[in-house]
């Protein structure tokens, strides 16, 4: 076993590669950029090396930095993790040609599987199912467009040199196609560096269900069973579940046995994932393959009981495999949530600022456990637009696939982040939607549940309202003073008393009236509404409220936490963001322009679809960003003509800035 490495990656999965090589006695190496110089993953390690500027490609892919860092630090070999590197041959060699060992499969097999062209090519030759589509080298753009028009329509145009969804577009008609390949060919050379597509028949209502492979270099390799990694948006994916729902002895045999006779294709040693479009009745093609561990591992070794990190080290330290075949076992259901910084409303927007509170259920971190969270951030940590968008990974595990459900949505339920938006409430509502209960499981499940999961209400004014006076009255308490008449409690010698809250709900301003009766009993007025109400605070945070009487009457226990005038509210129904308004402080201010072209998010300007002059609607594209690696079209918030663009392409944007002024 290797006595230091050096891990080639930030966040969570740096956390979780460190937590492992900790328990095996491994010291680590994090190297960082000057965004990540108080990062969870650096304090994880045993010592740190700076490589440079906030942006990746100053930092974490500047590989000849990595390797000098790991010379010079002594490590015998380099973790690459998921993204950046990982999948990077050019760097596997170099660091071969350093005395390295590079924790993945040889460079061959990256570069063979790398291009989905050529791997498509070498899998039909393992006689690998295959769904119809072209692969070939020749990317004329008129022959690539006959060449969709022979497949037929809908087809997926998608990057060669891709992964992470990005480089991918749906085409479902002729007319559309030119526009989709453009698009797909941009987002292709700046993620990749390499715009060349293939394209493929667009199976509907396809199930996306991967094979866990792992081969060591002995010549054996084994599967680990599968994923069903079916609920995405974006082509991205945020639901994850072992074993697939449905899934039979005999299919799941065939699909692992195919999946290891396309590893072995390649010569593949290490942790591998070969992923699978299967149609409803059963049949599956080879899809691609991703040479290293795959972000959703955990619920393959929450069913297995293995630690595929150790497997990783132990066969790049030249042993075999620790199990065969034969060896392997399931028990149990688990799934994994990607807790991710964005606006499921807005199209799944990336969101960026401070985790201003981030409070979790009961778990263990980086092991297999009823409930896990692997995390790279925690409270007071930010998310940056330099990075990926992922917060946390939350994954449970049941006897059976109804008790990991049930797990879900009571730790989604006990997941509280505040600073900015999450997509916490939409995986508590997919997970509950009647497909995912039901396990009726397709890549378009969002979109067929999508009047389940977006444009929900949340918490009731009444209740959110009680809840923000409950947290105030708390937090009053803490300070109360002895003396009878400086207490802000609304003790009267004789008489009520009436207390006003100015409050800031779904967009609109309310005013909310707290009565105290002069025997001690209170009630709120809300939208003209009269509700009899109690409370017992356990805390500032936690509360229990009584509202209405009778048999009416709801008791609710609910966590409330203040950052500036903001009070968050999480109930077991759902959860509220409220603005408290202090009323003196805001004296004076107007109101903010509207109808203006702005940015929804940091990031980089990539294209203007409109030029100075140009007469344009209400809801047209007029520009396109690029945040977080992915592009981002942003449209006409009005009529009008265009006067003049205020940014370059290629110009970074910051949150809210004005694009481009309409007249």
């Amino acid at each position: 076993m290797f006595k230091k490495i050096l891990i080639a990656n930030r966040g969570e999965i740096a956390c979780r590669v460190a937590a492992t090589a900790r328990r095996l006695g491994v010291k680590t190496v994090a190297v960082y950029s000057e965004a990540d110089a108080k990062a969870k993953h650096v304090q994880a390690c045993d010592e740190a090396v700076l490589i440079g500027g906030p942006a990746p490609r100053d930092s974490y892919l500047q590989w000849q930095r990595i390797l000098d860092a790991a010379k010079a630090t002594g490590a015998e070999a380099v973790h690459p993790g998921y993204g950046f590197l990982s999948e990077n041959e050019e760097f596997a060699q170099a660091c071969a040609d350093a005395g390295l060992v590079f924790i993945g499969p040889p460079p061959s097999a990256i570069k063979a599987m790398g291009l989905k062209a050529e791997s498509k090519r070498l899998m039909e030759a393992a006689r690998v199912p295959l769904v119809p589509g072209y692969h070939g080298a020749d990317q004329d753009q008129v022959l690539l467009k006959k060449e969709a028009e022979r497949i037929g329509y809908p087809v997926l145009i998608k990057a060669s040199a891709g992964g992470g969804g990005k480089g991918m577009r749906a085409v479902f008609a002729a007319d559309e196609f030119d526009a989709a390949l453009s698009s797909c060919k941009r987002e292709a050379i700046n993620s990749f560096g390499d715009d060349a597509v293939l394209i493929e028949r667009y199976v509907q209502k396809p199930r996306h269900i991967e094979i866990q492979v792992f081969g060591d270099s002995h010549g054996d390799c084994v599967y680990l069973f599968e994923r069903d990694c079916s609920v995405q948006r974006r082509h991205q994916k945020v639901l994850e579940e072992a074993p697939a729902p449905g899934m039979t002895a005999e299919r799941r045999a065939e699909m692992g046995n195919a999946a290891v006779a396309a590893a072995k294709a390649v010569g593949y040693v290490g942790a591998g994932t070969v992923e699978f479009i299967a149609e409803q009745d059963g049949r599956f093609y080879f899809m691609e393959m991703n040479t290293r561990l795959q972000v959703e591992h955990p619920v393959t070794e929450a069913i297995t009981g293995q630690d595929l990190v150790e497997w990783q080290l132990r066969v790049a330290a030249g042993e075999p495999l620790p199990l065969k075949q034969s060896e392997l076992r399931m028990h149990g259901h688990a799934i994994e949530a990607r807790i991710c910084a964005e606006n499921p409303e807005a199209g799944f927007l990336p969101a960026t600022g401070a985790l201003k509170v981030a409070r979790w259920p009961a778990h263990v971190s980086f092991e297999r456990g009823d409930v896990r969270i692997d995390s790279g951030v925690g409270e007071g940590d930010e998310i940056s637009p330099y990075y990926d968008s992922m917060v946390a990974k939350l994954i449970v595990w049941g006897e059976d696939r109804a008790q990991a459900l049930a797990r879900l949505d009571a730790a989604l339920r006990d997941t509280h982040i505040v600073g900015l938006q999450t997509n916490v409430a939409f995986l508590r509502r997919c997970a509950a939607t009647v497909s995912f209960a039901g396990a009726d499981l397709d890549t378009g499940l969002i979109e067929r549940e999508k009047t389940q999961l977006f444009g929900q209400p949340g918490l009731s004014l009444a209740l959110s309202a009680a809840a923000v006076v409950a947290h105030t009255l708390a937090e009053e308490a803490t300070r109360e003073s002895r003396d009878p008449w400086s207490r802000a409690d609304g003790w009267r010698m004789f008489g009520a008393s009436t207390r006003r809250f100015e409050l800031e709900f779904n967009g609109e301003h309310h005013q909310v009236l707290l009565s105290r009766h002069h025997q001690g009993g209170m009630h709120l007025s809300v939208a003209g509404e009269v509700i009899p109400f109690a409370l017992s605070s356990r805390s500032l945070e936690s509360h229990e409220l009584l509202l209405g009487e009778g048999l009416t009457q709801q008791r609710v226990t609910v966590k409330t936490y203040k950052v500036g005038e903001q009070v968050a509210v999480f109930a077991a129904v759902g959860s509220a963001l409220l603005t408290e308004v202090d009323v003196i402080a805001h004296a004076g201010e107007g109101g903010s322009e509207g109808g203006r072209l702005t940015a929804p998010m940091p990031g980089k300007m990539v294209a203007f679809l409109a030029q100075p002059g140009d007469t344009v609607t209400k809801g047209q594209p007029l520009a396109v960003m690029e945040a977080m690696k992915m592009e981002h079209t942003i449209n006409a918030p009005r009529d009008g003509v265009v006067a003049e663009l205020l940014y370059g392409i290629g110009d970074q944007v910051g949150d809210g800035a004005e694009l481009l002024r309409l007249e």
